[in-house]
């Protein structure tokens, strides 16, 4: 099996519609789509809503989604064709907690594909490829963490050639030379985007020794 991994440095840049775009494109491996969502303090994973109950009790949850409406990002997994759509819920900073279970998710699947940064800490993938928008000034700790560990770069394009980065003090030199693709929304995955893809999975497969 290969396990991919679609980060980004910020919310609403488009890494959903990447993961959606790939397994449209890409129906033959039958994936299994993760999205992982880390809360903040005060809310709860059960529901993702303020709550006061017990972290303890409540620190991390995974459900398996049913509904084919589109309306939800993990329904849009489903609606692109994923076999199966997960979403894990996390207080900040417990994301541990859930990696046995996700573990096993994972493993149960023909092929994974995860939308999160953080999932890096605990998971090394075949291919791992991150969304990063000039627009977008919020740049997430964990998208600067794992920046180097990227195969590739989904770059948007700047709407006007003069366009500066609205993000300050984050250097690109850790991706420096890595393949970098640029996309123009609507558009999220190119054909480029998904040969590349296909060409990682496939010599991952290639290494996976034969029981």
């Amino acid at each position: 099996m290969a396990v991919v991994v679609i980060g980004g440095h910020s919310r609403s840049v488009g890494k959903t519609s990447v993961v959606a775009g790939l397994i449209a494109a890409l129906p033959e491996y039958h994936w299994t789509a993760l999205k992982i969502t880390q809360y903040g303090h005060g809310v709860c994973s059960l529901k993702g809503e303020s709550c006061h109950c017990a972290t303890d009790d409540h620190s991390w949850a995974i459900s398996e989604e049913k509904d084919r409406s589109g309306d939800s990002d993990t329904s849009r997994f489903l609606v692109a064709g994923a076999a199966r759509a997960l979403w894990v819920r996390t207080e900040q900073g417990r994301l541990a907690e859930a990696i046995p279970t996700i573990r096993r998710r994972i493993a149960e699947s023909e092929n994974a594909i995860v939308e999160s940064n953080s999932i890096l800490k605990f998971v090394r993938p075949d291919v791992y490829l991150t969304v990063l928008d000039p627009a977008t000034a919020d740049f997430k700790r964990s998208a600067q963490e794992f920046l180097d560990q990227a195969d590739a770069v989904i770059l948007h394009a700047p709407k006007k050639a003069t366009d500066q980065a609205a993000w300050t003090g984050i250097s690109l030199k850790p991706v420096a030379g890595r393949p970098l693709f640029q996309i123009h929304p609507p558009e999220y995955v190119t054909k480029e985007i998904v040969e590349f893809v296909r060409s990682r999975v496939l010599e991952a497969r290639s290494l996976t020794p034969e029981a």
